[in-house]
C-alpha cells in the first residue's frame, strides 16, 4: 500500500508514458492499466549547495600531487573571495574526517588524520646484501674463531674497513667473546646462534670443509702446498689465551657488571666526569 508521501494515478494503457507526471515511476499492474507511482520527495527539499570556492579548493587539493601554496589556490577562485576564510572553513569541515586539511610551512594539503595513521603504517623487512669485505670477514670469524681484528686483517691480506665488524655485530651473526692475552688485549670475536639459524646449521662444525669447498667450485684447484681449512668450533668456553670481557667493552654491555660496581662507577663519574669520558676512548684506542 503506498505511503502518505506517495500518490497513485490510474490511466488508460494506451496513454503514452511520456505524458505521465514528472518524477513518477511507471509500474505495470495488469493488462489495460498502468499505475503511476509518484516518487516521494525529500521533506526537507534540496540541501543547501556548498559555496563554489570550497568546491574549487577541495578539487585542487585532492588532485595535487604535492602541497599547494596560497597563490596557486587563489587563482581559480571567484573575485572577492577571501582565501584565508575559505581555507579555514574547509579545514573545519575536514577536522573530524579521515583526512584533514593541514598547513605545511606556507602550503596546504590533505593528510591522513593523525589518529588513523597507524592503520596505514606498513612494516617491511628490507633485505640488504653484505659487501664482499663483510662476507669474507664473516667467513674468517666462522672458521677461525676466536679471532681478533688484526688476525682477520692478516688472513684477508688487507686492512679491515671501518664499520665492517659493526655491520656483522648489528646483524647478530658475530659477537665479542673476550680479550686476547696479548699486548693491547684485543677483543676476540665468534659466531652466534643467529648465525647458525640464518644459514640452517645445527652447529658451526657443519660448515663445509676443504673437499666440499673444492667440489662446489669455491676454491681454486691449484692451491698452495699445506693449504688447509680449519675445523671451526664455537665453544663458548674461553680459551687459555682469552680473558673474559669487562663491563662496558664496546659499549655493548655484553659482560654483566659485578654487584655494587655499577653504583661505584656512577659515583666515580660524578666525581671526575672528564676521566669517565676519556676511559672508553682509551679502550677503543687499544683495539
Amino acid at each position: 500500500m503506498p505511503s502518505a508521501a506517495q500518490k497513485l494515478a490510474i490511466v488508460p494503457n494506451d496513454q503514452p508514458e511520456a505524458e505521465a507526471p514528472e518524477a513518477v515511476e511507471v509500474v505495470e499492474v495488469s493488462e489495460g492499466e498502468v499505475v503511476i507511482e509518484a516518487v516521494a520527495q525529500d521533506a526537507g527539499g534540496d540541501a543547501e549547495a556548498r559555496p563554489d570556492e570550497l568546491r574549487l579548493l577541495e578539487a585542487l587539493l585532492f588532485a595535487a600531487a604535492e602541497p599547494l601554496d596560497e597563490a596557486t589556490l587563489s587563482r581559480p577562485l571567484p573575485v572577492g573571495v577571501n582565501l584565508k576564510d575559505a581555507l579555514a572553513r574547509l579545514q573545519a569541515e575536514y577536522a573530524t574526517r579521515g583526512v584533514n586539511l593541514v598547513k605545511i610551512g606556507r602550503k596546504w594539503t590533505f593528510r591522513t588524520a593523525n589518529d588513523l595513521s597507524w592503520l596505514l603504517t606498513k612494516t617491511t623487512i628490507e633485505n640488504r646484501k653484505l659487501s664482499r669485505a663483510a662476507i669474507e670477514t664473516l667467513a674468517i670469524v666462522a672458521y677461525h674463531q676466536p679471532v681478533t681484528r688484526a688476525e682477520i686483517e692478516e688472513v684477508r691480506g688487507v686492512q679491515a674497513a671501518a664499520g665492517t665488524l659493526d655491520v656483522l655485530l648489528k646483524t647478530g651473526w658475530i659477537r665479542p667473546r673476550g680479550r686476547r692475552k696479548a699486548p693491547g688485549r684485543p677483543i676476540t670475536y665468534g659466531t652466534t646462534e643467529g648465525f647458525l639459524s640464518h644459514f640452517g646449521l645445527e652447529e658451526v662444525g657443519d660448515l663445509p670443509g676443504l673437499d666440499e669447498l673444492k667440489g662446489a667450485g669455491l676454491l681454486d684447484g691449484n692451491l698452495p702446498s699445506g693449504f688447509g681449512v680449519p675445523i671451526p668450533s664455537d665453544d663458548s668456553t674461553l680459551r687459555d689465551d682469552e680473558d673474559p670481557l669487562e663491563p662496558g667493552d664496546l659499549d655493548l654491555g655484553l659482560a654483566p657488571a659485578p654487584e655494587g660496581q655499577a653504583e661505584g662507577d656512577a659515583v666515580a663519574a660524578e666525581a671526575d666526569p672528564v676521566a669517565a669520558e676519556e676511559a672508553p676512548a682509551a679502550e677503543r684506542d687499544e683495539n
